[in-house]
């Protein structure tokens, strides 16, 4: 299936090294997934400034190129619930926490954002009104037609789902080109490649095969709500400055699944 992508006509630009590529994004709207922890930067806890400052120019650099653009944030930075969960706590209080967490990361985001000039607007699932608006679809829609970054935070708003399920919902519901997952390695393995130096990096794998293989993309749930609406999904580093750029203008980078 073949997503509407952007009709502005192509622009190609020749870099340092005479290669000729596009100079504008390839689509007309996609949704980034950012874990908590890419935030944190080299520290432990919390939120690194220039890290989500970074992250933040980029998002900035394609929003200026009139590409729509959603965005969710994990809060493993700041609260996990299901790590407290094991711990003894309730799992529901546990995740309700979690969502909170990402709450902040997202106020975080948008702070970061609006500092550079980009319009952006926190939509939450749980009902937080004195900071943020409530989710409403067709809100979020209106508010990417008119080129605002629109972060969607509190997960689903219910406990058992991950922030990785909640991104696939919402680029579902968004009907976005594409769902780009910014992680610490270079795209999809066969095994950790932390762990395994010589794990074989994919380019391209299917659903179906990234589901049976139990590999790490995102949690099983997150995956068969791709599979099943056919939203493709790339996986890449975003430790690597640039990269998030280099995706939107259609350069192969990290793992397509499809």
């Amino acid at each position: 299936m073949i997503y509407g992508v952007c009709k502005r006509r192509p622009h190609f630009v020749t870099n340092q090294d005479g290669i000729m590529h596009n100079s504008q994004p390839v689509y007309r709207r996609i949704l980034l997934k950012l874990s908590g922890e890419a935030l944190m930067g080299e520290g432990d806890y919390g939120i690194d400034p220039a890290v989500i400052l970074r992250i933040a120019g980029e998002i900035h650099e394609l929003l200026e190129a009139g590409l729509e653009i959603g965005l969710v944030i994990g809060g493993g930075n700041i609260f996990r619930g299901a790590g407290l969960a094991q711990g003894g706590m309730d799992r529901v209080t546990g995740d309700h926490m979690g969502m909170l967490a990402t709450v902040i990361n997202s106020l975080a985001m948008q702070d970061a954002l609006e500092k550079l000039g980009s319009k952006c607007r926190v939509m939450s699932a749980l009902q937080i009104n004195q900071v943020c608006e409530d989710y409403i679809r067709r809100r979020a829609v209106r508010h990417l037609e008119k080129g605002r970054v629109v972060i969607f935070a509190a997960g689903t708003g219910n406990p058992f789902f991950t922030t990785d399920s909640a991104a696939s919902l919402r680029a579902i519901e968004m009907g976005v080109d594409i769902m780009l997952k910014a992680t610490k390695v270079d795209g999809v393995y066969d095994s950790d490649p932390v762990k395994n130096p010589a794990a074989k990096r994919y380019q391209r794998i299917a659903y179906d095969d990234a589901i049976n293989q139990k590999l790490a993309v995102m949690d099983a749930t997150a995956l068969v709500l791709c599979r099943d609406q056919g939203m493709p999904l790339r996986v890449f580093n975003l430790n690597r400055p640039g990269n998030l750029v280099k995706v939107a203008m259609g350069q192969d980078v990290g793992t397509l699944v499809e």
